[in-house]
């Protein structure tokens, strides 16, 4: 028995050395050291020994028992250490080649816009009121005042989903929406995408941007609306600006106006931007609240007055960054965008 023992330490401990991996390692271990491993095997027989030599033998196992744990772990710690510079050699960062450069977006100019006018009217107490893009005829023309006969009304001006809905022209609907559900006094604007079948040129587009406001109380007059928008187009482009109040028709406000500002370029002065007239294009339209918008939202109009005015939120960004062309808003050319 003396003999198998040895023989079994001398093999395992001249092949431990050999082995590449830590899984031929865990093989020899419960080869040999296993609950059925080649140790405990021959440890069976000794049943068979007498009193002197089975303390004898016992002794020996042990200590071949200690000397191939050892070795195993000595094998083990080695293999691990080879395997971790072998891994930091492959996996090695250079520390000095620089990063990859990742663009950092920004708010696109038409949300830069948008924004900065809902922040100002919500600074001269006007609430900022959402609403649904598809919309019924009824809130985007009946309750507007538009007569049935009215172009606005054609489906080639207009994208029908039936005969009630329709993606809303303007976003006049929600100041109807808020009319039927809240009592004056009202003081509330309402920013968000509208559509239209039109051409696409450098000032069209059949998707676009408006920003409606609404006051009705008891009292307003058209020096009011004046006022709101002196104060607003000042706090948006600068207290220089001006603004110029034409004479118009829209079948929801009377009377009516369009309103334009002087040129940023030249600030009133003439030159090519404007066409040496010293004005901007056309910035909003507006007026005094029809009494029959009014009575369509069940206001008396006999007690509450109010006024309106829309603009186009697409437009206000070109006259705001000079802008010539309103295809480069949606282009998404970043050498445009960028520039903001």
């Amino acid at each position: 028995m003396k003999e198998q023992l040895k023989k079994i330490e001398s093999e395992i401990l001249e092949k431990i050395p050999k082995t590449k991996s830590i899984q031929e390692l865990e093989d020899i271990r419960v080869g040999v050291l296993g609950k059925k491993g080649e140790l405990k095997n021959i440890l069976k027989a000794m049943g068979g020994l007498s009193n002197e030599e089975r303390p004898v033998i016992g002794k020996m196992a042990n200590e071949i028992r200690e000397n191939i744990q050892n070795a195993l772990e000595d094998a083990k710690k080695k293999i691990n250490e080879e395997e971790q510079l072998k891994k930091l050699k492959e996996e090695k960062i250079d520390v000095t080649i620089p990063g990859n450069y990742t663009a950092s977006g920004h708010r696109h100019p038409l949300m830069q816009v948008k924004e900065q006018l809902e922040n100002l009217f919500l600074s001269m107490g006007f609430d900022v009121i959402d609403g649904p893009e598809i919309d019924t005829v009824e809130n985007n023309f009946d309750a507007l005042n538009a007569p049935v006969d009215h172009p606005s009304r054609d489906k080639s001006d207009t994208f029908y989903f039936s005969d009630d809905l329709i993606l809303r022209t303007q976003t006049s609907p929600v100041q109807i929406r808020t009319m039927k559900t809240q009592k004056p006094p009202i003081r509330m604007v309402s920013a968000g995408r509208t559509f239209r079948f039109d051409d696409v040129d450098d000032t069209h587009s059949p998707m676009f941007h408006q920003m409606e406001c609404l006051v009705v109380d008891k009292g307003v007059t058209l020096a009011n609306l004046k006022d709101s928008i002196d104060k607003f187009v000042k706090a948006l482009f600068g207290e220089d600006m001006k603004t110029r109040f034409r004479p118009h028709n829209f079948p929801f406000t009377e009377p009516s106006a369009e309103v334009d500002v002087s040129c940023l370029k030249c600030m009133g002065e003439g030159c090519e931007a404007c066409h040496h007239t010293g004005w901007s294009m056309e910035l909003l339209g507006c007026g005094m609240v029809h009494p029959n918008v009014l009575r369509n939202c069940g206001i008396d109009p006999e007690v509450y007055s109010g006024y309106a005015f829309g603009m186009g939120i697409d437009r206000i960004t070109m006259v705001k960054h000079g802008i010539h062309d309103i295809r480069l808003l949606f282009d998404n050319d970043l050498r445009f965008l960028k520039q903001f």
